[in-house]
């Protein structure tokens, strides 16, 4: 096209979902085709459609050159905080993580009343002896979630316990022995399941005398989720302590023994998310009939100062994301910056992690926009480039792709080498192929599903399975959470994220399979790859009912492969606990629907819970 070409006529004509003709708008825009985007050079793109969306057709006209494009619109619902509301953030709490506190006067007084008091909570560690005594002990701070406070603590005294054969016999006590195991297995002590052998009879159900022990057959539950594959005891032990608690709960029990069986029915404490967990046992803990008023105040406390903590995140993490301003530049993305705050709260809760949770919340709004572009708005010649783009990792091959991708690509690019600068001063190390090489996968996951949908194919379930892993993000998400972590970061940390061990793996695994559970109905009618639950159907002719029973089935299996891996393996415990919580924050926003793409009040109640509404702490 020649220099001199200074006008352009564009016609665009919209046309209405229900196919009927609108009045054709003709306009006559003087410009210099020097200023075009280089996407509207581009040929015919097909673009992929879906029937709940309303399209635009814009038809540019010139000499030599025509465009029709077909964008997709999801109809996503807005978050339900703003920037505005982010910042209105307030608390009377702080917590800076001074460990050796110099001068008095620079403390607050929160700060300083919260140090005594984890000194008095060590004091009554050592001061109790009784074996069932310190397990209860170690068991109610986790629980009150202040147990990150005494890591060592615990260490030591599980330690004593696992080694003397005194201590470890607790015959008869299932109580007791169910909280041993559980507890001795979570803190990585070897401890066998055969220790529940002597409660069964012999055909493999509970001695008769146990069957109206509500406590020890709940115990029993919380620790069979601890189970490895191939552990058959606590296969059985499981599914009998289910049957068991359902026909008690309908009985007259105790209402705060009641509540508790009714809040582990639900979900297991294993599988929750651990703030959401400790916020509710908080609130209950207060009814408890053994309730210590000490711990009582020291958990509430400690509640409130993270929670300031979080606070300081997230309002640190929105200034950027508006002054990145990708959200408004790409306008047919979700902008989920408070569910993704979320999402690395939930990951990377202990309050020291507060650098790694605003890296993550900008890593998962990050996915999220590459999610929509490949999901929702590009066409498969775009997105071949993109993804060559990543992989390439280059800037100067950016003329290829449409202003949009560029815009998108960029904001990727220097938030990428942003995390690397920071690691290479305060590490001299230097990350950035590891990254690089995080999205590149991430892309090319995306791109064979983006095939998959304009294909019309519908893989079979491992065949999805083996691509979704990865496209889900979890290895993108856990690798960028450990390496942000501002722990020493170790060669085999960095060879279990380049080559994707089996801890990121069955993490990740279990993170997509609750996102299939939640959102596979609203993908599909919005126009997306079939879902796990879509694929066992086709596969097999399954119904949805037993497809999704099928797919629970999976989750409980794959937890058993990440227990044990989480258990054996030599990795470093930041990148441990962040496998683990990941697929908890997992359930927590997709067991029952699309609480992060469509957010719901349940999603705006937990944001409330964790961030905004303190707990009451009487002066």
């Amino acid at each position: 096209m020649e220099e001199g070409i200074n006008n352009l006529t564009i016609i665009l004509t919209i046309i209405a979902l229900n196919k009927m003709a609108l009045p054709i708008l003709s306009l006559s825009i003087p410009c210099s085709f020097s200023r075009l985007p280089p996407s509207l050079l581009h040929s015919t793109i097909p673009r992929r459609t879906v029937n709940m969306a309303k399209h635009i057709t814009c038809t540019l006209t010139t000499q030599t050159f025509e465009e029709t494009i077909n964008r997709r619109s999801a109809n996503y619902r807005q978050s339900f905080g703003d920037y505005d509301f982010i910042q209105s953030l307030k608390s009377d709490y702080t917590y800076n993580f001074i460990q050796s506190l110099k001068s008095d006067y620079t403390v607050h007084m929160y700060e300083r009343q919260i140090e005594k008091m984890k000194e008095d909570v060590r004091r009554l560690l050592k001061r109790v002896d009784q074996p069932l005594a310190q397990l209860k002990l170690i068991d109610t701070l986790q629980r009150l979630g202040v147990g990150y406070h005494f890591k060592n603590e615990f260490k030591e005294a599980l330690g004593n316990i696992s080694t003397d054969e005194n201590n470890m016999r607790m015959e008869g006590d299932l109580y007791a022995t169910a909280l041993q195991f559980r507890l001795l297995r979570q803190h990585g002590f070897e401890v066998s399941p055969d220790v529940f052998n002597g409660f069964m009879d012999g055909e493999g159900n509970l001695m008769a005398s146990l069957c109206e022990d509500i406590e020890g057959m709940l115990s029993l539950y919380e620790a069979s989720y601890l189970g490895f594959e191939g552990e058959i005891v606590l296969d059985d032990a499981k599914e009998l302590m289910i049957r068991y608690l359902k026909d008690f709960k309908e009985k007259n029990l105790d209402q705060d023994l009641k509540r508790h069986v009714e809040h582990a029915l639900e979900l297991t404490f294993h599988w929750r998310m651990p703030r959401l967990q400790a916020r509710w046992y908080i609130e209950t803990y207060v009814g408890e009939e053994d309730m210590n008023p000490f711990l009582f105040q020291f958990a509430k406390l400690d509640y409130n100062m993270v929670q300031a903590t979080y606070q300081t995140n997230i309002k640190a993490v929105s200034r950027w994301w508006k002054n990145l301003g990708l959200g408004k530049q790409l306008s047919f993305s979700r902008d989920r910056l408070l569910e993704c705050f979320l999402w690395a709260l939930g990951t990377m809760s202990k309050p020291e992690f507060g650098y790694t949770r605003e890296v993550i919340t900008k890593v998962d709004q990050l996915i999220t926009t590459i999610d929509d572009v490949y999901d929702v708005y590009g066409s498969i010649e775009e997105l071949e480039l993109f993804t060559d783009v990543v992989d390439r990792w280059d800037v100067n091959s950016l003329e290829k792709l449409p202003d949009y991708m560029k815009i998108c690509f960029m904001a990727l690019f220097n938030t990428t080498n942003e995390m690397a600068y920071v690691v290479l001063k305060e590490q001299g190390l230097e990350i950035t192929r590891h990254l690089k090489k995080l999205w590149a996968d991430l892309c090319k996951a995306y791109l064979v599903e983006a095939k998959w949908y304009c294909n019309g194919y519908t893989p079979t379930l491992d065949e999805y399975l083996s691509n979704a892993w990865i496209s889900i993000s979890g290895p993108v998400v856990l690798g960028h959470a450990y390496l942000s972590a501002k722990t020493k970061i170790t060669n085999d940390a960095l060879d279990c994220i380049d080559k994707y061990s089996n801890l990121l793996r069955w993490s990740s695994m279990i993170l997509r399979l609750w996102d299939d559970w939640g959102t596979s109905t609203d993908e599909l009618a919005r126009g997306d790859v079939p879902k796990s639950i879509q694929c066992y159907m086709h596969e097999t002719g399954a119904t949805e009912e037993v497809a999704r029973e099928h797919i629970r089935g999976l989750i409980s299996d794959t937890w058993k492969k990440l227990n044990k891996e989480s258990f054996s393996c030599s990795l470093p415990e930041s990148l441990i606990n962040a496998a683990l919580d990941l697929p908890r924050m997992s359930q927590c926003y997709y067991e029952f629907g699309d609480g992060f793409g469509s957010p719901d009040n349940e999603t705006e109640e937990r944001f409330r819970s964790l961030l905004v509404e303190p707990i009451s702490i009487k002066k």
